[in-house]
């Protein structure tokens, strides 16, 4: 039985729990970790005073690896959990021994994307996000199928986003306003990567994880039929599956 460590980062704005229908078939195969990033979920938000940085969030993920005594684990992410593990990447390749990137992009935002984060981030700050926050990302947080067959997922999503305190989520997002284009640090990731993408992802467009398969030196694509963007939440049993046929 292999027990590679399998590091698996949330979406945005969820917490770890995303991963909870997949927690039991991959917990069978692999050393299973999966955080709460800073400020979301149980995670603390330090008080450091610093801009809002995936690096710093990368650096949270290198601790705990330590704290277990884990030298090298696969690394993926979902979303914002995606750019989460390509700032690990970019910090610590040696640590890295295979990449599993869900529903995400390597590319920067967009000076639009950029300052509707921003903007975001300050109505959160100033007025909380219950209720207003799910619902205006709901349309493009999952897909048509969701909407119209699995109101439990809807549900889900809202009361995982209802539960995020507001200063973790204005942070995640001036952090992830700030990243950078990974596209260089794809390319040099010389390890296995699994690119796995909803079907009918509205945030992510199919094009975004043929541009990730084509940087990477050793990628595969697999796509989540009757999913959008929150594909481990849609349809936990096939992203599941997939990761598991794929895993070194």
């Amino acid at each position: 039985m292999s027990t590679t460590p399998l590091v698996l980062l949330h979406a945005f704005p969820l917490d770890s729990r995303m991963w909870d229908g997949l927690t039991e078939p991959l917990a069978r195969r692999a050393r299973l970790i999966t955080p709460d990033q800073r400020g979301l979920g149980t995670a603390t938000l330090p008080d450091t005073g610093a801009a809002p940085s995936l690096d710093d969030a990368a650096d949270d993920v290198l601790a705990q690896l330590d704290q277990l005594g884990i030298d090298r684990a696969v690394v993926g992410g979902c979303s914002m959990g995606g750019y989460l593990t390509m700032a690990v990447l970019r910090k610590a390749p040696e640590r890295v021994s295979g990449l599993v990137f869900i529903d995400t992009k390597a590319g920067a935002d967009t000076d639009e994307a950029r300052a509707n984060r921003l903007t975001t981030a300050e109505r959160v700050m100033r007025e909380g996000h219950q209720g207003w926050l799910a619902e205006n990302m709901m349309s493009v947080l999952v897909g048509p199928t969701t909407h119209a067959e699995r109101p439990e997922v809807l549900a889900r999503v809202r009361e995982l986003v209802d539960a995020q305190p507001p200063a973790g989520i204005a942070w995640a997002l001036r952090a992830m306003a700030d990243r950078p284009d990974s596209t260089a640090t794809l390319r040099a990731a010389d390890v296995p990567a699994l690119v796995i993408m909803g079907a009918e992802d509205q945030l992510t467009p199919m094009a975004e994880a043929t541009a990730m398969v084509d940087a990477l030196p050793n990628a595969t694509l697999a796509t989540v039929q009757g999913a959008g963007h929150l594909s481990p939440l849609e349809d936990p049993e096939s992203v599941a599956k997939t990761v598991l046929d794929w895993l070194p």
